[in-house]
């Protein structure tokens, strides 16, 4: 009997018994419902079975570092031997010794479980699949994850070829996601076709195509192409997904907790880590120097920092220069994993912005609506009562602290952090928005972080209820700009 080492929900104990032992799975599971902890108990529940050695797990930039540094090490069972790997892009000879070894067959070695974790872009280049593909072809008797599987739903992408070459190499197959389907039915072919060739009954993505879509010649000029006007048979094709999925949605887990905190880490780039080291000298010479004496100059510090992880910077002229940066589309992604209405905090109006602008590219033009300073007072009382309308196109609310007090938003179970404003008031005040009397479900709160900056020092200090103009004076200075 496999005992867990952190006691799963009811809904995550009943996805893990039904699925634990298939060769193939998908998790189809809302975000913060936990479908990474039912995989991290079903890697170490075949591994204690003797079914697997060895772990090659995919998820996207903003994900794979917490499957390493939180998801892991809460969720795998203390008793099991085990050894984390953490793919690098840039591979030294050190490296690349440290991953012939990890990679090798046990062969009279001390056994233990060896999970091996990598970003699903590093696919796309052949260092990334050579790698994956030797680990998985030394290693036969393994598992392989795709988390986030919506980042392979293009099949002419090298990442999706490639990761259908690991996936035929496993013993066992598993993808995660919270929509599977994020614009067409066609986008299950591709992860379902990793899991297992013919899994839904077809080799050929043209073959699924005919059967599912309802398509129609077309001309423009002298080409003539085919387009997808519609679908059908979708009742059949959801009945073979039931064969091998679970879908867990928030609402029908009556067991979670009222209000459910992700983390996505979004990396600074070369442009950004630089001009981020930069500011942080800078502040730190100021503080030596006496010229940071007040609590608002070390708060204006603290704010250039947090401008540079957003992906711009401000000059002593005021003029904006924006720098190369991931964090709209991490954004974007984590967008396209959600289901039902969303609200996007963002503490400057160049990244309300820059946010509402490429949710209308993507979604519509009536899909997201900005509520902030320059709003005008009818614009505002239309976002709120069309966001709060289930059956209007409007899907986004994106605001800052002018939005975090005296709204009623309950139509949304999911916000998004784009970024933090160090004030705990507008936190606490912006999380209630939507979790107050009205509210039927629980909400999901996600903090894009970029790792080792002010984010996580923001972060952390929020959701410990501590007022950092409170605490960024005296010897606490330089924690915080350090």
């Amino acid at each position: 009997m496999y005992e867990f080492k952190t006691k799963p929900y009811d809904h995550q104990r009943k996805a893990w018994d039904e699925s634990w032992r298939a060769p193939y799975w998908a998790l189809f599971c809302e975000m913060g419902t936990g479908k990474t902890k039912i995989t991290i108990d079903t890697m170490a529940a075949l591994y204690e079975a003797g079914e697997i050695d060895a772990a090659l797990i995919f998820a996207p930039k903003g994900v794979f570092d917490n499957w390493v540094s939180t998801e892991i090490p809460v969720h795998l069972p203390d008793r099991i031997d085990h050894h984390v790997m953490r793919w690098q892009p840039n591979i030294t000879q050190r490296y690349r010794e440290q991953l012939r070894e990890f990679a090798l067959p046990v062969d009279g070695r001390r056994k233990m479980l060896r999970i091996f974790v990598m970003n699903i872009e590093a696919l796309s280049t052949p260092k990334g699949a050579d790698t994956a593909l030797a680990f998985v072809k030394h290693n036969p008797e393994c598992m392989v994850v795709v988390d986030e599987s919506t980042t392979i739903k293009n099949r002419q992408a090298k990442r999706t070829k490639n990761v259908v070459k690991v996936g035929r190499a496993a013993k066992y197959c598993r993808i995660l996601t919270g929509s599977p389907i994020t614009k067409s039915p066609m986008d299950l072919f591709s992860q379902c076709d990793f899991l297992a060739t013919r899994c839904l009954g077809f080799d050929s993505y043209f073959a699924y195509q005919n059967r599912y879509a309802i398509i129609q010649q077309r001309k423009m000029g002298h080409k003539s192409f085919q387009e997808i006007v519609g679908y059908r048979r979708l009742d059949e094709l959801n009945e073979k997904l039931e064969a091998f999925s679970t879908r867990i949605l928030k609402e029908d887990c009556l067991d979670l907790p009222d209000k459910i905190y992700v983390r996505r880490e979004v990396p600074l780039t070369d442009e950004q880590n630089k001009a981020y080291v930069q500011m942080k000298n800078l502040a730190l010479a100021q503080l030596d120097n006496g010229d940071l004496s007040t609590t608002q100059s070390v708060l204006t510090q603290i704010m250039r920092l947090q401008q540079i992880c957003c992906g711009f910077l401000r000059t002593d002229d005021d003029e904006l220069v924006p720098l190369k940066s991931n964090r709209l589309n991490e954004l974007m992604d984590i967008v396209e994993e959600t289901q039902g209405k969303v609200i996007i905090w963002a503490t400057w109006t160049h990244d309300i912005e820059a946010i509402t602008e490429a949710l209308r590219r993507r979604f519509g033009p009536e899909s997201a609506a900005s509520y902030y300073g320059a709003t005008a007072d009818e614009e505002r009382r239309s976002a709120v009562r069309d966001f709060q309308n289930k059956d209007h196109p409007l899907r986004f609310f994106v605001s800052n602290k002018t939005g975090a007090y005296g709204l009623t938003l309950t139509e949304a179970k999911t916000m998004i952090y784009y970024s933090n404003s160090y004030d705990l008031e507008v936190r606490l005040q912006s999380e209630d928005r939507a979790h107050r009397i009205g509210q039927t479900s629980n909400v999901t709160y996600i903090d894009l972080v970029a790792p080792k900056t002010i984010d996580e020092k923001i972060i952390k200090a929020l959701r410990n209820k501590i007022d950092i103009a409170s605490k960024v004076l005296g010897e606490d200075a330089r924690a915080w700009l350090d």
